[in-house]
């Protein structure tokens, strides 16, 4: 049994740490571990508390490959004022059933949502895709620009935002991309014309893009929001496109556009083509870009595990 007491890492810690970690090779990594039966994915939970005070969502997942019990709980307190919002990630050790370490996640489910976006677009966008589109400046979108960087040859990357076009202009300044390669967009017209990509990185629980704007196939990356039934995309698009997930045995039951497409689009869940499970060891078929490809991501246990696993590896080579 262990006589000391584990590591509680909080928000700075773990803003330091990312620095030195790669989220995509430990999202990579789990979904393997998915694939292989290595770990177990249940659904999440969410807990409503008494007198409309709020509720708390439970993300669970087991990964055995890496000895590994995880949940992350995150509250959505009801105040006088702003409601308060937290995450916090606990890691258990199959081994011993002991806890591991207890570490703040807000940060870390922003990284690990970025990441597995870019893990679908590493293995599903076209190889000679040159140009990313990106929906939103806030700090999931900035996540997504950081993590996409390096996935393809981008000759030229646009952002739009209903956001003032200042806050569009400092990102572009902020990420220190070389002279030309991001453009400040002033509609989303003009931001998807004959895009390759196109990341929707929003908070909005209605569609922000109307398909008909697109000039050609292209892939579509969602992840919305947690409003009840939010969906980027019009629900009746999904029959005109291929659609893959971060996990099929989950995301349909609570995706808004796949709920709702399930239920009046005559769309059904096995129309997936592929999950990241099935794409990362090659059991799903890529697309032929013949029409849009659409990746919805729902935001799973395991990914909160596979990134606080990796700041505690880090840790555990810094004490070494």
């Amino acid at each position: 049994m262990h006589t000391q007491g584990i590591p509680v890492i909080n928000a700075e810690q773990t803003a330091d740490i990312l620095r030195h970690i790669d989220v995509k090779e430990a999202m990579r990594r789990v979904f393997t571990s998915l694939a292989h039966g290595q770990a177990v994915q249940p659904e999440q939970k969410v807990v409503l508390l008494p007198d409309s005070r709020g509720d708390f969502i439970n993300y669970f997942g087991v990964d055995i490959s890496r000895q590994l019990i995880g949940t992350k709980i995150s509250p959505y307190l009801v105040t006088e004022h702003k409601p308060v919002i937290t995450a916090w990630t606990l890691l258990m050790s199959t081994a011993d059933g002991m806890p591991l370490m207890l570490c703040d996640a807000s940060l870390l489910t922003t990284e690990r949502t970025a990441a597995t976006t870019a893990l679908a677009v590493e293995l599903l966008a076209p190889a000679e895709a040159q140009t990313l589109t990106i929906f939103g400046t806030g700090p999931v979108a900035r996540a997504h620009l950081r993590h996409a960087l390096t996935l393809r040859k981008w000759k030229e990357i646009r952002i739009w935002s209903r956001s003032s076009s200042q806050e569009s202009d400092t990102l572009a300044r902020e990420d220190g991309l070389p002279e030309g390669l991001l453009k400040v967009c002033a509609s989303a017209e003009d931001a998807v014309k004959d895009t390759d990509v196109l990341m929707l990185c929003t908070s909005s629980p209605i569609p922000v893009i109307d398909l008909k704007q697109l000039t050609r196939p292209c892939l579509i990356t969602s992840i919305s929001t947690n409003a009840p039934g939010a969906h980027e995309i019009s629900p009746r698009a999904l029959p005109e496109m291929d659609v893959y997930c971060d996990y099929r045995q989950t995301t349909p039951a609570h995706a808004g556009e796949m709920i709702i497409a399930a239920r009046e689009a005559d769309w059904r869940s096995e129309d997936i083509r592929g999950d990241l499970p099935e794409l990362v060891t090659g059991r799903a078929a890529r697309p032929f870009y013949k029409r849009h490809v659409f990746f919805r991501s729902l935001g799973l246990g395991l990914e909160d595990i596979a990134i606080a696993d990796s700041v505690l590896s880090y840790l555990k080579k810094q004490d070494n």
